[in-house]
């Protein structure tokens, strides 16, 4: 293990940046501190930025300020095997045999290596795991070595970009390539297989990986097919055509398939994983209430701003989609802005999307049908000053000397002057009729974006304006003295609210006690709640069994939330066996881990918020806040893994009680 910048480096096969992290006088001990625009001025490229990134997240504080092992994600996951469910791309070269036919070894192996490194750039772009190189091969995963819960979106996203990246690719005497990528999710094992030839830590056993490269060889050229559970998974971010049943090599039964063509036009991604189908919204009778207060202000001319916050699955978007609802039959314009967790360093993003949909582009226009549509919607809107129409077309990447002529600017005031035609487009939007201003996923918002965010709270407190912003908590919000400020924060349903969306759902078909089952494994989270129900349905029993359940749907989402507490995940493992409250005598001996690094990783699991605490030290009681992470992280270790956790648990538990006549 590492024990210094270099060693650290070399564990992620990146030792040739050694010299740039020495040249900026970065240490070892550093590390924890440096984020993504850090690692640009040092110079990193995006593919390692991301690997670093990921890496530092598993680093060990106390381990990194004694300067002695870094936990790399090798290193974590590479000693204990685990069952997660993966998202995995197979992208493969099209063509590669007539290739080894035209061309000297050494083209071939430089043209393989420009392969592999274009398909390797767009995983790390949405930070999957280059798994294998198979020859002409890229096995990769998405959701280890850390789960993230939209990890099937990305994996798509990582394929489409893969055939995009190798399209460009050319060679003389050969031209351009194709890929052709498969795309499967499911259940497995990851982590270190050994056998007589060798180790391989990377490895993971179940049908997943099959069905993936089965289905890469159903791909035409360029094409990219995923299974049915990844269609489930990715909703409809993307506009699929069905292939039908397809039978596989090696599978019993014929399987359906789906071809990807691209995005769906969405506005938001609430819109892409449910579509037009909204579950009644209930017990947020109070918080839509103080939306619709809010707005009856706002169109008067006293511009306002909602902070409304949550985790995840909580129901702000719907909350959101409500007061839309509401105000369907007023005057009114909506003006829409969507952040996106692969965009967070992508300046002004939320705000180019915005006005790509707003003037209608698609994806096949040229230049010229792009720019007539930018000059309908400035014209449609009032807002045609030449300067604004060069500033728009420079944020949508178009050439706007062809259309337009700009005064010469420095960055600055090219900045500032972008700013204030953005903003001046809102107010003058909300002169024709009261703007409702709605920006969502603001934890994912870009510094640039916040930074016009702000000033346009400021512009808007005298026009008919309200700008409702979503987030979850882990935002700092930069409107806490906002004059016409308020902030809104969704608890969870109470079980009178709980059990309406269960009945919703499921209709007459569960009795109140199996109900009552349902809200209290739930926590009152509405997601969580609509996907259990479903899936407890789709078992077609209203068992024990069907309800201990973690839906296939929340697993990626559950899981990444353990994942963010690195190492100690492991106890919260543990302490996933013992049951969803445990003692610290009883998680203290089963984990037979030294005091001081228990009480660390127990402090973890507190700030996390996925455990609370009640008294301190010795005589301190833990419970999982939600019953669900508690199951995915049990669900998560070994049947093996179980057991002897199972075992050693008892013993401890029968030594407290021998030893001291009750827990503590």
């Amino acid at each position: 293990m590492a024990s210094t910048i270099a060693e650290w480096l070399k564990a992620l096969e990146l030792e040739h940046l050694t010299s740039l992290f020495e040249e900026s006088q970065v240490s070892f001990r550093d590390l924890p501190l440096l984020n993504d625009d850090d690692l640009k001025d040092i110079g990193l490229a995006l593919g390692p930025r991301r690997r670093v990134l990921n890496a530092i997240e598993y680093l060990e504080p106390a381990t990194v300020a004694s300067n002695t092992e870094a936990l790399t994600p090798e290193f974590r996951l590479g000693s204990e095997a685990e069952r997660r469910q993966l998202t995995i791309v197979f992208c493969d070269l099209v063509g590669s045999t007539e290739l080894s036919q035209k061309l000297d070894p050494e083209d071939l192996r430089e043209t393989i290596r420009r392969y592999q490194d274009a398909v390797s750039g767009a995983v790390a772009r949405y930070e999957g795991y280059v798994a294998k190189f198979l020859g002409d091969g890229v096995l990769t995963y998405f959701g280890w070595p850390r789960a993230y819960e939209d990890q099937a979106e990305r994996a798509v996203r990582a394929g489409l970009d893969s055939v995009a990246a190798v399209r460009k690719l050319e060679f003389e005497g050969v031209g351009t390539l194709e890929a052709r990528v498969g795309i499967a999710t499911g259940q497995v094992v990851v982590g270190d297989l050994t056998s007589i030839g060798g180790r391989d830590a990377d490895a993971v056993t179940g049908e997943t990986p099959n069905l993936a490269a089965r289905l890469q060889a159903v791909a035409d050229p360029g094409q990219v097919v995923i299974s049915e559970t990844t269609r489930r998974h990715v909703g409809e971010t993307f506009d699929l055509v069905e292939l039908g049943l397809q039978v596989l090599k090696g599978f019993a039964d014929p399987l359906p398939a789906w071809t990807v063509e691209g995005d769906r036009k969405v506005e938001s991604r609430f819109e892409a994983a449910h579509g037009q189908k909204l579950s009644p919204i209930v017990g947020r009778d109070t918080e839509l209430q103080l939306l619709l207060d809010r707005w009856d202000l706002g169109k008067g001319g006293e511009g306002q701003v909602v902070l409304l916050s949550g985790e995840a699955g909580i129901g702000k978007s719907r909350l959101m989609q409500a007061l839309r609802e509401r105000v369907t039959e007023q005057p009114h314009r909506v003006q829409s802005y969507q952040c996106s967790p692969y965009h967070t360093n992508s300046a002004l993003y939320p705000f180019i999307q915005q006005l790509a949909r707003s003037a209608g582009f698609a994806a096949n226009d040229e230049v010229e049908e792009r720019l007539d549509k930018l000059d309908r919607m400035l014209g449609a809107e009032n807002t045609y000053p030449t300067e604004v129409g060069a500033l728009f077309a420079g944020l949508l990447s178009l050439p706007a000397e062809l259309r337009y002529v700009a005064p010469d600017m420095t960055p600055q005031q090219r900045k500032a002057r972008t700013f204030d035609a953005l903003i001046s487009r809102l107010l003058v939007l909300a002169r024709q009729s009261p703007l409702l201003f709605v920006f969502e996923d603001a934890h994912w918002v870009d510094p640039t974006s916040q930074e016009l965010l702000q000033q346009a709270a400021l512009r808007i407190a005298d026009a008919p304006v309200l700008m409702l912003v979503t987030h979850r908590p882990e935002w700092a919000t930069p409107f806490a003295d906002h004059a016409n400020g308020s902030a809104l924060a969704l608890n969870r349903l109470g079980r009178k609210a709980a059990a309406q969306i269960v009945h919703s759902i499921a209709g007459e078909d569960f009795d109140d006690a199996f109900v009552l089952k349902l809200v209290s494994r739930t926590d009152g989270i509405p997601l969580f709640l609509e996907e259990l129900t479903k899936t407890t349905l789709e078992a077609g029993t209203a068992s024990d069994d069907a309800v201990s359940s973690v839906p296939e749907t929340l697993q990626a989402s559950l899981l990444a939330r353990l994942d963010r507490l690195g190492p100690a995940k492991e106890v919260a493992q543990i302490g996933a066996v013992i049951g969803r409250e445990f003692s610290h005598g009883l998680i203290s001996a089963t984990s037979e881990l030294p005091d001081k690094e228990l009480a660390a990783y127990l402090d973890r699991l507190v700030t996390s918020g996925l455990v609370s605490r009640t008294a301190e030290g010795s005589q301190a009681t833990y419970t999982f806040k939600h019953a669900l992470v508690q199951d995915a992280a049990y669900h998560s270790l070994l049947m093996a893994r179980r057991g002897e956790l199972h075992l050693v648990a008892g013993k401890a538990f029968e030594d407290i009680l021998a030893n001291k006549g009750e827990l503590t």
